[in-house]
């Protein structure tokens, strides 16, 4: 971990400016950029004992349903968006799921499609959710609370109803990419690639931890949706040149190195696809040479996505070290860890880079500052996002 003072100023501006703290009658929430916040308090809670940055985790979650969960300010709608009663919603805050947080309004259903204009307009996306399943399950493993991992897991029921089809030619399900607020109808209906691969290890994540804070004995609450995200992932190919997406499958193949240590899950073959795949994108991503872009044509978020990735590889490595007899094929392990630690110094060159004062004038970052100062706080301190405490 990087100087915590840095990570602490980045923080606390973040908090000031979307009116976390102090509390402002209008809190700018955004769900991505938000579920990644509540894992770096926790990351400060536990460096530093500070019992403030656990609460602000907390209060940023009631925030994030307060805003989130119920229909916007310029909607005909009001309440939550499950459309449960005031009281039910605040116990289930998550069953209607959460909205993006974009400053558009959705796209009604009669509305033309435009790409371009697509990307600002609210309505749910699933890999935002599944973020914010982690998020929630992160501090119901810090609060030892199980309140936080039943939201979690409400919100992956609801979420895998809604997201997921049957196509009329039958066959596995597959996934909607976005869909519209109230989850009636799909905005954009295309499968994002990732998708089926962190609703998985998301859901295998959310249940462990239930079975944990809760009664070992009980039923598991997500076996159906766990065996037919499993079916969707067959004959899946991860490859992919985003950075994002690239620092994505390293953080899921972290998560399953620690849920096969503890749930014995045997999921071997999938941990060594996720690490081939993502060495090709690295190779493919260091040979078009983004990173010697000015700021101007750089994403911050993205590489910073990355970078988070690449932290996981030395905590990969370290964890089936230490508990080799849960891992049958640890010599490949080995050697595809060993492959993808080359690409270990983009981590310094991207963070040196994004910690550069007049890289933060760009209008890339403050374009999207929030969530580039956010990813940049996970990346300088990255356990809160990639450990299952």
């Amino acid at each position: 971990m990087k100087d915590t003072s840095t990570i602490e100023a980045i923080m606390t501006g973040f908090a000031e400016r979307t009116g976390l703290t102090p509390a402002a009658g209008l809190p700018r929430r955004y769900l991505w950029t938000d579920a990644f916040a509540v894992c770096n308090f926790l990351e400060l809670f536990r460096q530093t004992g500070k019992e403030q940055y656990k609460e602000d985790a907390k209060h940023l979650v009631s925030e994030v349903h307060r805003v989130l969960g119920r229909h916007r300010e310029d909607d005909s709608r009001c309440g939550w968006i499950s459309g449960l009663d005031e009281q039910e919603g605040e116990q289930h805050p998550t069953r209607g799921g959460l909205r993006i947080g974009k400053e558009l309004r959705e796209r009604g259903p009669d509305e033309l499609y435009d790409e371009h204009l697509e990307w600002e307009r609210d309505g749910q996306y699933f890999h935002y959710l599944t973020k914010w399943m982690h998020a929630l399950d992160c501090l119901a493993r810090v609060t030892e609370d199980s309140g936080y991992n039943l939201w979690a897991v409400e919100l992956a029921k609801t979420a895998h109803a809604r997201f997921t089809y049957t196509p009329w030619g039958g066959g596995p399900k597959r996934m909607y990419w976005k869909m519209n607020i109230d989850l009636s109808y799909p905005l954009v209906a295309s499968m994002g690639q990732h998708d089926p691969l962190d609703g998985l290890i998301t859901y295998q994540q959310l249940q462990a931890a239930a079975m944990k804070l809760a009664d070992p004995h009980a039923e598991r609450p997500l076996e159906t949706e766990i065996a037919e995200m499993t079916a969707m992932c067959e004959g899946m190919t991860w490859t992919t040149n985003d950075p994002l997406g690239i620092g994505g499958l390293m953080s899921d193949a972290c998560k399953l190195t620690q849920l096969m240590i503890s749930t014995n899950l045997r999921e071997s073959d999938r941990l060594i696809s996720l690490l081939r795949d993502g060495e090709l994108g690295l190779e493919h991503f260091v040979r078009s040479q983004p990173l010697n872009a000015s700021a101007d044509y750089r994403l911050a978020f993205r590489e910073l996505g990355l970078s988070i990735g690449l932290h996981a590889i030395v905590k990969m490595q370290r964890t089936i070290e230490q508990h080799p007899e849960n891992f049958s094929n640890q010599h490949e392990l080995h050697a595809r860890l060993s492959g993808l630690a080359r690409f270990l110094p983009l981590i310094e060159r991207i963070e040196r880079f994004w910690l550069e004062p007049i890289n933060q004038q760009s209008h890339s970052w403050t374009g999207h500052r929030d969530i580039n100062s956010v990813m940049l706080a996970t990346s300088l301190a990255p356990e809160g996002y990639l450990i299952l405490q």
